[in-house]
C-alpha cells in the first residue's frame, strides 16, 4: 500500500534508528482490470442498510504489485534483503533487485519452493497453513499444508536455506522447525501483541484469547487467515461473490469506516495465525530476548 516515496521515507527512518540488515517485502500479484462487483455489492446490501451507509462510488486505494517504480526505490535504498509474496516479479525486475539485495521467496508447496530456487532465490520461506495474513500460493494446484510437514518436505527438496513461517509464537515452535532442518523462523502474530504494534484495540483484544481464526476471502478477494468477525459470520469465510484480489476491499470501505468509528471491528481484517492464543503481551525487545532464551534452553538439552 506504500508509494515509492513512502518506502524511501520509512527506510530512512528505520536506518536512522536501528542497525542491522533490513528486509523489504512486496506483493507480486497480477492486477487485472477492475471487475464487475455488482453481485458483491448486492451481497453487502443488507449490511449497508444495517450500518446506514451507501456503497462507495468508483474504486479506492488498492494494493499495488511490485513494479518498476518500486524497483527504483529498492535500488535507491539498497536493503540487505527483499522478499516477495505471491511469486516473483518479472525477470527483468528480479535481476535488478538481485544486483542490490538477497532475494527471499515465499512458498506454500514443494513445487513453489523448487521454482523459487530455480529463479535464484537466496532463501525460501516455507509458509504453512497456520500462518496469519495472506496465503502466498502462486502456482496452480495449491492445497494448504501445515508448517511442520511443509518445512520438512521443502528442506529435503531444495539446497537453499529454508525459513519456517506459520503458527510459531514461542521458543518451542522455533526449536521444532530448527530440528526439522529450517535455518530460521519467521514470527508475525507473536509481535502483534507487543505495545510497539500498530494493530487496533479491537484486534489487540483478541490476541491471547481463544478466538477462532479462519481462512477467508471476504476482505480482499484472496484467502487469508484472521479472526472471525461479523462480516465472516454473515457471508461465510469463503464467498464466491467476492471479486478477485485486491478488489473486494473497495466495497467494504464505508462499512469498515462506520464500524471502526464506533470502536467495532465488524468489517475489518484482523489477521492472525492459528497460535494467536499463545501470543504474549510484552515489549518487542523483551519478547525477542525471551524467544532466544527459550530456544537456547531447548537446544542445550
Amino acid at each position: 500500500m506504500l508509494s515509492d516515496i513512502e518506502v524511501r521515507a520509512q527506510v530512512a527512518g528505520v536506518r536512522a534508528a536501528a542497525k542491522g540488515p533490513l528486509n523489504l517485502n512486496f506483493f507480486c500479484h497480477e492486477l487485472d482490470d477492475t471487475p464487475d462487483d455488482s453481485a458483491w455489492r448486492s451481497a453487502l446490501g443488507p449490511l449497508y442498510a444495517r450500518e446506514g451507509v451507501t456503497p462507495p462510488e468508483g474504486g479506492g486505494a488498492l494494493r499495488r504489485p511490485f513494479d518498476a517504480t518500486l524497483c527504483e526505490a529498492v535500488e535507491a535504498v539498497r536493503p540487505e534483503i527483499v522478499s516477495f509474496h505471491f511469486g516473483l516479479p518479472a525477470p527483468a525486475l528480479l535481476a535488478r533487485v538481485k544486483a542490490v539485495a538477497k532475494i527471499f521467496g515465499n512458498a506454500t508447496t514443494v513445487d513453489e519452493a523448487r521454482f523459487l530456487e530455480r529463479q535464484g532465490c537466496d532463501a525460501v520461506i516455507a509458509q504453512g497453513s497456520e500462518a496469519g495474513g495472506h496465503a502466498g500460493w502462486f502456482l496452480e494446484g495449491h492445497r494448504p499444508i501445515g508448517t511442520l510437514a511443509l518445512v520438512r518436505r521443502i528442506v529435503r527438496a531444495v539446497d537453499v536455506p529454508v525459513i519456517a513461517a506459520g503458527g510459531i509464537v514461542d521458543g518451542a515452535g522455533i526449536a521444532a522447525v530448527l530440528a526439522l532442518g529450517a535455518s530460521g523462523a519467521q514470527l508475525g502474530t507473536a509481535y502483534l501483541a507487543t505495545p510497539e504494534s500498530l494493530v487496533s484495540p479491537m484486534h489487540r483484544a483478541l490476541l491471547g484469547s481463544e478466538a477462532e481464526t479462519v481462512f477467508t476471502n471476504v476482505f480482499t478477494g484472496r484467502e487469508a487467515r484472521g479472526f472471525r468477525n461479523r462480516l465472516v459470520d454473515e457471508l461465510g469465510p469463503i464467498s464466491p461473490l467476492a471479486p478477485a484480489f485486491p478488489y473486494a476491499a473497495t466495497a467494504l470501505a464505508p462499512l469498515r469506516a462506520a464500524a471502526e468509528a464506533e470502536g467495532r471491528a465488524d468489517y475489518s481484517p484482523l489477521w492472525a495465525g492459528q497460535s494467536a492464543a499463545l501470543a504474549r503481551a510484552m515489549p518487542a525487545e523483551d519478547l525477542t530476548r525471551l524467544l532466544a532464551e527459550e530456544v537456547l534452553a531447548l537446544l542445550d538439552h
